[in-house]
């Protein structure tokens, strides 16, 4: 089997029991916009992490910059005003965070280009810059052939990609066992990820590098909510949740999200095809 083919049979056994999600009272597909736009409003304000350091250095001269996956901007706009940005386009598929991108943009002086839908799709209609960034996507992506290929293709100097050390939701695990009894998957890794790029033909540089601790949610309970519905337990588990969360020593003053990027990252980058 192949690291492309292994990447995608890892992500495909995460799928949720049938059992278990037939159960649920809520969607456990939870994605907790208020949690990134935390993170970019932390990272505009004070940026950190081998991810910005290495967009910086790809912009030293001035040039324009493409984000794949935006989200709010935590990856992009940090760069906006300390970099001489010229042109600055996101590509996400949900549209409340584009807008709050948009806003953000805005807001430094840089009006923005925004694309809602999902990458590949969207890449014949995305112009082509000087650098590609793409935060904390690819672990919902199983053909990476084609989403790299795409990433290279659309940038004049280099693609920037960061991701965490682990599968997000491994975070998880322990609660899973704890509350259903299953284990869940502990794959794929950053590791298997400069696998896959090395099978396409992509020998890139990769930074291992570690995220300070800060709160994303406003609040635990916030932290505690999410984690309930991703678990696919009902309203009153809450207190159960809370407990499970303190005993694996979640801080409540520092509420993180347990599920969408992690502590322990990996930047990746590579030069890029475009033209």
């Amino acid at each position: 089997m192949t690291a492309l083919q292994r990447w995608a049979e890892a992500l495909a056994s995460w799928a949720i029991p049938p059992e278990i999600l037939a159960a649920a009272p809520e969607s456990p597909w939870v994605l907790p916009r208020q949690v990134f736009e935390r993170r970019a409003d932390t990272q505009i304000a004070a940026p950190t992490g081998a991810t910005h350091t290495a967009a910086r250095a790809a912009l030293a001269e001035p040039g324009s910059v493409l984000d794949v996956g935006a989200a709010a901007g935590a990856t992009s706009l940090p760069l906006v005003g300390r970099v001489p940005v010229r042109e600055l386009t996101a590509v996400d598929a949900d549209e409340a965070l584009l807008a709050g991108f948009a806003a953000r943009a805005a807001g430094l002086d840089l009006p923005a280009t925004v694309l809602c839908g999902w990458w590949p799709e969207l890449a014949d209609e995305t112009p082509v810059a000087d650098v590609v960034v793409c935060g904390n996507v690819v672990y919902n992506v199983a053909d990476l052939t084609s989403f790299v290929h795409a990433l290279t293709a659309h940038a004049r100097r280099r693609v920037i990609v960061e991701v965490a050390a682990a599968h997000p939701l491994t975070e998880l695990n322990p609660l899973w066992r704890r509350f259903h009894g299953v284990d869940r998957p502990a794959g794929p890794t950053a590791e298997d990820f400069l696998a896959t790029l090395s099978e396409l033909g992509i020998e890139p540089t990769a930074v291992r590098w570690r995220r300070h601790p800060e709160a994303e949610y406003a609040s635990f309970a916030e932290l505690t909510d999410v984690t309930r519905r991703r678990l696919c337990l009902p309203s009153d588990a809450e207190p159960e949740v809370a407990a499970a969360l303190r005993e694996l020593g979640v801080d409540p003053a520092l509420p993180p999200d347990l599920g969408s990027s992690g502590r322990e990252l990996m930047t990746v980058s590579w030069p890029g095809r475009g033209v």
